[in-house]
Parts: C-alpha cells; structure tokens; sequence
C-alpha cells in the first residue's frame, strides 16, 4: 500500500474511532433525602437515580445502575502496591477480572446521606477502613493516590500513610469487577450555544459560569433563576455529579479549559449538605478533584447543570418545611416518602 493511502486510512480509523459515542451511565444520587433550608434548589428538591445494589450471596454484590461487581467484605489493610498485586491475583466468584476501582467507580459507592461510614452497610461489609485505595495517582504527583474515605469525600494522599506503610490511616482495599462506565475522566462535547454535554454521563453543563464567587444559598437562587436552556432547566450540581466534571489526568484545574475556557482553580458549590455538619455543604475543589466541605456563609464559585433528574414544574414545587433553618444544625423533614419534584 503506497504511504499516502495507508496515512489517509489511518487518519479516517482515527476520526470514526474519535466520533464513537459514549454510552452514558446513571450517576447515584447522593442518599440526601432531608432537605436543609428553605431556599429551592438543594439536593433533596431534585429526584436522580437511587442507588440499587444486589447481593449475589457469593462475597460479592452488583451494582444494578452501572453493572459493576464489587467485593462485598473489603480486602483489608494494605500499601497501594499490595493491593494491586491483591487484586489482580483475586479469584472471587468464579471471576478473575479483579481490578482496583478508578476514583469516579468508587465515590459513586458513597451514600452522603450517611455517614461513619457514607456507604450503604446492608449491602457492603462494615470494616475498619478510613479510606479505600482507588488506581489513580494524582496527575502531578505519583506519589499521591486517590483514596474515598468513610466520611463520604475523596482525595489524593500520600501512599505511606497507610499503616502498611509505616503510617497511621487504615487504608483498605476493595476490588471491583467488570468494564468501567466511567473511564478516568468526562467526555465531553461542546453544544455551540454556551453548553458543554458530558457523553460519559448525560449531563449538560454551563460553559461559563458566573465570575462572582458567591454563598451556598446565593448559588442555589442563581442556579434556579437562569434561563431554561434547550436540554432543561439549571440546577446547582449534587456533589457526585459536580465530581463526575474532574479529570484525573488534569490538574490546576482539573476542569478541562478546552471546554470550559474560564474554569477557575477554585472550590466549586455542590447542592449536597453535609448531613451531620447541616451548617456545611460539600464542594469540588477543582485544583486537583478533592471532595471536601465547607461553611455554606463562604463564598465559592458556581457552574450550573440540567439534565439527569427529575425535574419540578412550576407548581410543583414543594413548600418548604417552615421548621427548616438553612444553619440551624438541624436537618429538616425527610421528604424521600413524598414525590420527589
């Protein structure tokens, strides 16, 4: 084959290999049911898909929205190294696939509508662990990896913390089992109309968010004051789709300025309250990826989203509970029984 063919051949494999779509997978929602003020918006307004787990009875359990497998008891304390000799040499239910699970794979186990730990222990084996091993080193630094603590957060720490290690963090290891849905980062595309679609997961994001930093409350308000888009009506993100939005690849920001050309090195609000911190909503600190919380009074950067929930109509809306103080420390009615609008 002369040359010129063989490199216009490759370049068209690569093109079509390019344009394959990405078939999107349901994000959890967060387990927040309570809601926490009186300001529309939060969490608990918005309906998404609700975590669905099965226990195979075998020491393993499905996740019935991405079709994963997971180990049902942990695997214990180990150094990152260990644990991925551990899982790779794991035979558990007749499978032999055992990887460790990307960052996006093991937060979405997280239930931040509980806590100590924030996963669902009806279904996964309680256990010791702090924090659990994912595959992922920070972009910048490989001495750094991501590790989902039993808190309900995610962030990148040193691999001698661990006790393994000669450090003082029980870090275990659970395994996971199949073709990930969620890869290491977005995929995204850019609408021309000042929107940016993640493939990866369905949702339509806010090429440019508002310069201004701004309170939790204020970025509620401003999030459901935008004018509806062609794809929905804006809504300030939960914390696991806010998460979905980093890269691990990336870093400073790890938001990809390709598509989001004005992404700050900032916290970015979620929706999500810290259901035992009520005073507290959890954020995205987009410098690296990190799930951590904050003071709602502070003031945080703002990047609206649409899409991926069911979403109330104008007369739907629901009253909120009068008793409700947005930092009273006191969560609110549990609306998980009532029609979520």
């Amino acid at each position: 084959m002369r040359p010129s063919l063989l490199l216009g051949l490759v370049v068209a494999l690569t093109a079509g290999a390019a344009e394959t779509p990405v078939r999107p997978t349901k994000l959890a929602d967060t387990g927040i049911t309570l809601r926490y003020t009186k300001t529309f918006g939060e969490d608990a307004d918005y309906a998404g898909s609700a975590p669905a787990f099965k226990d195979n009875g075998d020491g393993t359990v499905t996740d019935l929205l991405t079709g994963l497998v997971w180990q049902k008891a942990d695997g214990g304390e180990m150094t990152w190294e260990k644990a991925k000799d551990y899982a790779k040499g794991l035979r558990l239910a007749g499978r032999a696939d055992w990887r460790l699970p990307t960052s996006m794979e093991l937060f979405a186990l997280t239930n931040q509508g509980m806590h100590g730990p924030a996963m669902d222990t009806s279904v996964f084996t309680r256990s010791e662990a702090r924090y659990w091993w994912t595959d992922s080193a920070r972009a910048d630094d490989p001495s750094r990896v991501w590790l989902v603590n039993s808190g309900g957060g995610i962030g990148a720490h040193a691999k001698t913390e661990t006790i393994s290690a000669g450090g003082d963090r029980p870090v275990h290891v659970r395994c996971v089992s199949g073709v990930s849905t969620s890869g290491k980062g977005p995929a995204l595309k850019d609408n021309g109309d000042g929107t940016v679609t993640d493939q990866r997961t369905g949702l339509t994001w806010q090429k440019i968010g508002p310069a201004q930093a701004m309170t939790w409350e204020d970025a509620l308000r401003y999030c459901e004051t935008l004018k509806p888009s062609s794809r929905g009506a804006w809504r300030l993100p939960n914390i696991k789709e806010l998460r979905s939005l980093s890269d691990d690849a990336k870093i400073r920001p790890s938001l990809d300025r390709k598509f989001f050309p004005e992404a700050k090195v900032a916290n970015y609000w979620s929706s999500t309250t810290q259901s035992n911190r009520p005073s507290r909503a959890w954020l995205v600190e987009f410098e690296t990826g990190l799930v951590t919380y904050a003071e709602k009074k502070e003031a945080s950067q703002v990047l609206a989203v649409c899409g991926g929930v069911a979403v109330p109509g104008p007369k739907e809306k629901p009253e909120p509970d009068p008793k409700v103080l947005a930092d009273s420390g006191k969560p609110g009615k549990d609306k998980s029984k009532k029609p979520k609008k």
